[in-house]
């Protein structure tokens, strides 16, 4: 967990809390939470609606633009493509210019491309290399070295095919399965809560990552919300860290929206401090949702 930030625990014990189900219960392998990676349709809104092709945001990963736009090149099936996927969003020369040019040259599937440092061992060792060739080839290449003039040689000789050869030339550091797995379920877990707990889903979010949240803005309901949106990735890379903070927020925000989940404004008798609180289907905001009002004085 500590790989994946320190807010991860806190975001189970948000949703356990708030839903009663234990995260460890999760079902891996529902076909709705891996739609979720394909298109918006487990969320019951169009990608129109709400401005984004597929339904990954706040799922760790998945949720950025380039996380989608990998989605939406691989076309991710099942658990073994969403590990490849975490592989190449966290190598070096995995994914562009390299597996994605091959997956939609149609040469290969992103089953097929080199997406783990475990994965080339495995590879060759199928295509009839000795383990230990196996294992120093993936060392090399995982380290950026890439391949040696005999290391090469070894490879055709087993016919494994020249895109592979050439690939694995091109990269400089790749990510390890394990922490592939890792990522993927949590990813599959969030995204389970999303589609099932949707309410709770994004009260736990809020209030673990409250970043540029602003009641102001979401209380005056879709509209203003995405009006605030555009405006911000108007200004391209002009836009501050703060601002791009916002927009994160205020994507899940709309999006919470959209799917019929109103945000109920804040109660002297009702609200907490810094809890997004799940309220009889809608969410009651916290003291500190309010603009410049701080933890302390939310207090």
């Amino acid at each position: 967990l500590d790989e994946l930030g320190h807010d991860m625990p806190t975001k189970y014990k948000m949703l356990e809390r708030y839903t009663g189900t234990s995260v460890m219960d999760v079902k891996m392998n529902d076909p709705k939470v891996y739609e979720l990676f394909r298109s918006t349709d487990p969320l019951g809104v169009t990608s129109e609606e709400i401005h984004s092709p597929l339904g990954t945001f706040g799922i760790p990963e998945m949720g950025t633009h380039f996380g989608q736009q990998l989605l939406l090149d691989a076309k991710p099936k099942n658990f073994a493509d969403l590990l490849q996927i975490s592989g190449l969003s966290h190598g070096t020369g995995v994914w562009l210019g390299n597996a994605q040019d091959l997956i939609r040259s149609g040469v290969c599937t992103i089953s097929d491309v080199v997406g783990t440092r475990d994965g080339i061992m495995l590879y060759l060792i199928r295509h009839g290399l000795e383990n230990g060739i196996a294992f120093r080839i993936m060392e090399d290449v995982r380290k950026g070295k890439g391949l040696r003039p005999e290391y090469e040689a070894a490879m055709r000789e087993h016919d494994v095919p020249d895109w592979y050869i050439s690939s694995c030339k091109k990269i400089k550091y790749m990510f390890p399965k394990a922490h592939a797995a890792a990522y993927v379920m949590s990813a599959i877990r969030l995204a389970w809560y999303k589609i099932y707990y949707p309410m709770e889903f994004y009260a736990a979010f809020f209030t673990v990552a409250p970043g540029g949240f602003d009641a102001e803005i979401v209380m005056q309901g879709k509209r203003a919300v995405y009006d605030v949106i555009a405006a911000i990735e108007k200004k391209g890379n002009e836009a501050t860290q703060k601002e791009a903070e916002t927009v994160t927020t205020l994507q899940l925000a709309g999006e919470c929206l959209c799917r019929g989940i109103r945000f109920l404004p804040v109660s002297i008798s009702r609200s907490d401090a810094t809890a997004f609180l799940p309220e009889e289907g809608s969410i009651r905001l916290p003291f500190s949702s309010l603009p410049g009002l701080g933890e302390t004085a939310a207090q």
